[in-house]
């Protein structure tokens, strides 16, 4: 009998790796949206993570007719209530502008006292089957510091300015190992790992 299956809703590679280091030790195939070049594009267009992350997995799951793990996910601060939040990657206006999105959150933050700048990373992921339903909801939050200036080369997004106290170092700086073992998508998908386990037999027979 092959391996459960189930399609990250994404056609980023290195997010497919992820999710697979996290969870493919149950025994789960993990695919992307790359072995479906007709899979439909979903319209991020809800107001929370969780509205999002459902509408990505209900509407590739039918599409596809697979089981579907969706997920959004992005910077919350509260000092600045609640922003960037579901708009992270497109915060300055255009989807994916790293530079423009950093400038702005920085600009609003500067005014503001240094005990202002708390902030999280925040994932949700929901599990559909292949009917559109879902069937596991979860979230991840890592907490930190918005710092002033940039440090660091790894990551993407905000990850330069999101200081992890314990560390004493930003996502920029940290390596993909430790970053991969304590950010918000790990601990998302680790609250997922025991739901997956019991769900087991219901792959068998969808």
């Amino acid at each position: 009998m092959p391996p459960p299956r189930i399609i990250a809703g994404t056609r980023n590679l290195k997010k497919r790796e992820e999710i697979f280091e996290i969870l493919g030790d149950l025994g789960f195939e993990v695919g992307d949206l790359t072995a479906f070049p007709n899979a439909p594009e979903v319209v991020e267009n809800g107001t929370t993570f969780e509205a999002n992350a459902r509408k990505k997995a209900t509407e590739l799951a039918r599409a596809l007719n697979q089981w579907v793990l969706g997920e959004d996910s992005g910077l919350v601060v509260p000092a600045l209530n609640g922003r960037p939040g579901v708009y992270s990657a497109r915060y300055a206006g255009r989807q994916g502008d790293d530079a423009a999105n950093n400038a702005r959150l920085i600009a609003e933050l500067a005014p503001l006292p240094d005990d202002s700048r708390a902030a999280y990373y925040v994932c949700t992921a929901a599990l559909a089957d292949p009917r559109g339903e879902v069937k596991a909801l979860v979230e991840g939050r890592c907490h930190g510091i918005i710092t002033r200036e940039p440090r660091g080369q790894g990551g993407f997004g905000y990850d330069p300015y999101f200081l992890i106290p314990e560390y004493h170092r930003t996502f920029g700086e940290l390596s993909a190992r430790v970053k991969h073992a304590i950010s918000h998508r790990a601990r998302a998908l680790g609250n997922l790992r025991p739901i997956l386990r019991a769900m087991e037999p219901l792959f068998q027979h969808s």
